[in-house]
């Protein structure tokens, strides 16, 4: 079987295979445009958390990580280590209030930077007319729900 571009196309057997497919080779283009900004995916995924709720503790940053306290106590360490986010916890065993630096705001927007081009060479006008047909459709999806 083959597209319209005349390349091979796998049978279309499954959407979960088809999404988990073009996930990963987005998270590789990511994690290749993020790497001269020492950041990977789930780094920027932590960083981006915490700069979205500011005072975050590290069970929710766990939660909205699907981490567990544990690895995100670990991976905050190295944030703070890099001097992007502070833990402004008074003492062990009280609530954390983890923020961004303004380091971590800049490193961010490089970030947000890095990733438009990813969107824009993967989803954008001269992608290929299936993966934009998906970006078309995710953003559809999702339309209105960031201000919800």
């Amino acid at each position: 079987m083959t597209n319209e571009n005349g390349r091979s196309a796998p049978p279309v057997t499954s959407t979960s295979i088809v999404v988990l497919t073009l996930a990963r080779r987005i998270e590789t283009e990511l994690n290749a445009a993020l790497a001269p900004l020492d950041l990977t995916v789930s780094r920027l995924g932590l960083l981006g958390h915490i700069a979205g709720v500011p005072g975050v503790s590290f069970s929710d940053l766990a939660r909205m990580s699907g981490t567990t306290v544990q690895s995100a106590h670990t991976a905050v360490k190295a944030l703070a280590a890099a001097g992007l986010v502070r833990d402004n916890t008074a003492r062990p065993g009280s609530a954390s209030a983890i923020e961004v630096t303004p380091e971590g705001a800049r490193l961010l927007e490089s970030a947000r930077a890095a990733v438009a081009e990813v969107d824009d060479r993967l989803f954008g006008p001269d992608s290929d007319p299936i993966q934009r047909q998906v970006g078309d459709a995710v953003r559809a999806a999702f339309e209105g729900i960031a201000g919800s």
